[in-house]
């Protein structure tokens, strides 16, 4: 992708004389100069192009080049300006640079002054752009120092980072929330370079569909309502850094496949626009769900994980890896003691053996939570079990009440007795009389009291005498 640089120079032969300069100067055979007499010609060009440096002379038909400095910036994308004049003095050289500028160049100029100020504004433009990316994603200058590898399962995965670290691969990173997944991106793409490199990482669930486009590509001025500006997306921020697309698994079916485009193409446009821009960045991906079944419930496109999985790391959770526990503490401790100015030095035995057998299903950010709130409860530099809300065991159950029998009147008892006997003896009354202990027709004379009917009768009652349905074809009918 060529670098564009934009020259306002009135003098036409001096204008052509540092675009003939500029386009051979040495290793910067990736320019391509666009050039203005006046500021109305600049802002015309400015209207479709997005230089990466600005030399404009003070003195313009149209107007003064430090009055208008402000204006180039905002119109350019905050360009460097470089102020370009035969009329130097300490008042203009003040206010171009306090109205922004990048330098303050007097003529006559010589080619070697011109391509020094033009290495220092563009190596200035891109190590800020990339300063200001880092400063607020990189947590730590020794990332890998945060991982605790103490189980075969982060061992095997740390050897794993180390071969992928070697090469430009896609990564698919999963496990489920707190497992640590951005740090291992963030060891991945300090470990892939000996030089610092931008690490752009975003939240796809944590920004609205409509938006995350324009966050991912960028966007031109007025590419829709609000678009007041051109905005680098951060793919291209990214540069030949790492892209770290976090929660992957959030993101709409649209997008996803404008994303497998950029995949497949190596190139991207921002919203708006149509200039080809080269995605030179590695993409590492992370999310908590299981891709393979969201892709059979058709909520994430098949292609795109096949893109995506080039290669695929498993973090396994806390709970499966307690043998990582005691050094997490360890470390965990000594961070939240720098950060809470307090000061935290052992841990009890007992203590550390609970933290092993608790499930945790926030996996390793839960248990810094805890950790925070048991450093914030301990008044000494030792933490106890009493310092951690331990789910507590449930009290046992209340004892069973037994109720009291009910009490039978005698002549409910003595019907169940009779009953009892009856069924015990198959209703053979000679053995229910020698069970109860009483004569025949003592028996026959409580049976009849009592209305005990014998359940035998009720059931053969109506059958036919062979206990088999019959038919019996009618008179009169012939087959």
């Amino acid at each position: 992708m060529k670098e564009t640089l934009l020259i306002i120079e009135d003098n036409e032969s001096l204008r052509e004389l540092l675009k003939a300069q500029l386009e051979q100067a040495r290793d910067r055979d990736a320019f391509s100069v666009e050039t203005a007499a006046t500021f109305a010609e600049a802002c015309e060009i400015l209207q479709h192009c997005h230089p990466a440096l600005i030399l404009c002379d003070m003195r313009l038909p149209d107007g003064n080049g430090i009055e208008l400095l402000p204006e180039l910036k905002r119109l350019s994308g905050q360009a460097p300006v470089v102020i370009m004049t035969a009329h130097s003095d300490m008042e203009s050289t003040i206010r171009a640079m306090k109205n922004g500028a990048f330098d303050y160049l007097p003529k006559p100029f010589s080619p070697k002054e011109v391509e020094m100020v033009l290495h220092r504004a563009l190596d200035l433009r891109r190590e800020t752009r990339r300063a200001a990316i880092l400063a607020v994603d990189t947590s730590a200058p020794n990332l890998a120092s945060e991982i605790v590898a103490e189980s075969p399962q982060m061992q095997a995965i740390i050897k794993q980072v180390g071969k992928i670290a070697a090469s430009r691969a896609t990564v698919l990173i999963q496990g489920e929330s707190g497992t640590g997944k951005e740090l291992i991106a963030r060891v991945i793409h300090e470990y892939s370079s000996d030089e610092p490199k931008p690490f752009i990482g975003i939240n796809c669930s944590a920004i609205v569909d409509t938006l995350l486009e324009s966050e991912l590509f960028g966007h031109e001025k007025g590419a829709f309502t609000g678009a007041t500006h051109t905005k680098y997306g951060r793919f291209e921020l990214a540069e030949d850094g790492t892209i770290f697309l976090d929660e992957i698994g959030e993101m709409s079916l649209p997008l996803q496949a404008k994303l497998l485009r950029v995949l497949q193409e190596r190139e991207f446009e921002r919203v708006g626009g149509v200039q080809k821009l080269p995605l030179r960045a590695r993409i590492i991906a992370a999310t908590n769900r299981d891709l393979e079944q969201e892709v059979r419930e058709k909520r994430f496109r098949a292609d795109l994980y096949q893109r995506l999985k080039v290669v695929t790391i498993e973090l396994p959770p806390l709970r499966e890896r307690p043998d990582d526990i005691p050094k997490l503490v360890q470390r965990l401790l000594a961070r939240i003691g720098a950060r809470l100015g307090k000061r935290i030095t052992r841990v009890s035995e007992d203590l550390i053996e609970e933290l092993k057998k608790l499930p945790w299903p926030g996996n390793v950010r839960e248990l810094e939570n805890t950790l925070i709130r048991a450093a914030v409860m301990a008044p000494g530099e030792v933490l106890l079990k009493e310092h951690f809300p331990f789910p507590k065991a449930p009290p046992p159950p209340p004892p069973m009440v037994r109720e009291a029998p009910r009490l039978l009147s005698l002549a409910e008892a003595e019907r169940q007795a009779i009953l009892q006997a009856l069924e015990a003896s198959r209703w053979h009354k000679g053995r229910a009389c020698q069970i109860l202990g009483i004569s025949r027709p003592t028996l026959d004379r409580k049976i009849q009291k009592f209305g005990i009917g014998d359940p035998r009768k009720s059931r053969t009652a109506g059958a036919a005498p062979s206990g088999r349905f019959t038919y019996s074809q009618p008179r009169g009918l012939t087959s």
